[in-house]
């Protein structure tokens, strides 16, 4: 595993989707303070700047973001509240905290960002569009801010995530539905731990990802190939 000694770490919505796994191991991993952000984000644009100043020094931001609710529906469905809602809750945020950090990782010319998105838009999922279409935001994004802070020797880089506990839930193989679509859908034949997911976001945060950014890279098990 990756060493942090001296690096303060900031994550968002720490306490659902990946954030428990990701807080865990860089804990583990000797970081000089894991600051868990436990918000939502949703409703006040300036919420985002104000945790980061309150944080101070970010070496790294892990910008981990979930929905309230996962309404799939086709796309002659879509409602234009739920479009709206997820864009609120996965891309607004997303810009808001990046645009926060990024002065003083640029006036320090160091400085990493990992954006934990899905997989769902490298591939498409049917009834999806609107989550897809936000996390296809996301993922725009991270390759062209990327492309802009890699000068400055700032990285932000996404995992583009799938079939992961963490996104499913403890017992999620015991639903037929979705132990027949893993097996089926998924070449690995399973869920991915967190702690799996959580280690290539700690090596996206090290110093060995240095000439890595603006990458949007799928972890999924195969599904996206």
């Amino acid at each position: 595993m990756q060493r942090f000694e001296g690096k303060r770490v900031l994550v968002t919505s720490a306490d659902t989707y990946m954030g428990p796994a990701i807080v865990k191991r860089f804990t583990e991993a000797g970081a000089a303070e894991v600051i868990a952000d436990n918000g939502r984000y949703r409703l006040d644009p300036e919420e985002p700047a104000r945790i980061v100043a309150a944080a101070g020094d970010v070496d790294i931001l892990v910008v981990n973001l979930i929905p309230e609710q996962l309404a799939f529906k086709p796309a002659t469905e879509t409602v234009e509240d739920e479009w709206q809602a997820f864009f609120d809750a996965l891309v607004h945020p997303t810009m808001r905290f990046v645009k926060a950090v990024l002065p003083q990782m640029i006036a320090r010319k160091e400085g990493k960002i990992i954006a934990v998105t899905s997989a769902i838009p490298l591939r498409g999922l049917e009834g999806s569009s609107s989550y897809s279409a936000a996390r296809g935001a996301q993922n725009a994004y991270v390759r062209t801010v990327g492309s802009e802070v890699a000068r400055s020797n700032v990285q932000i880089n996404a995992v583009a995530q799938g079939y992961v506990y963490g996104g499913f839930p403890d017992n999620a193989l015991d639903d037929p539905a979705i132990r027949d679509a893993v097996m089926r859908d998924v070449p690995a034949r399973r869920l991915a731990e967190g702690w799996e997911q959580a280690d290539l976001v700690l090596f996206l945060a090290s110093q060995s990802s240095n000439f890595i950014s603006g990458q949007v890279m799928p972890f999924a098990g195969g599904w996206v190939t």
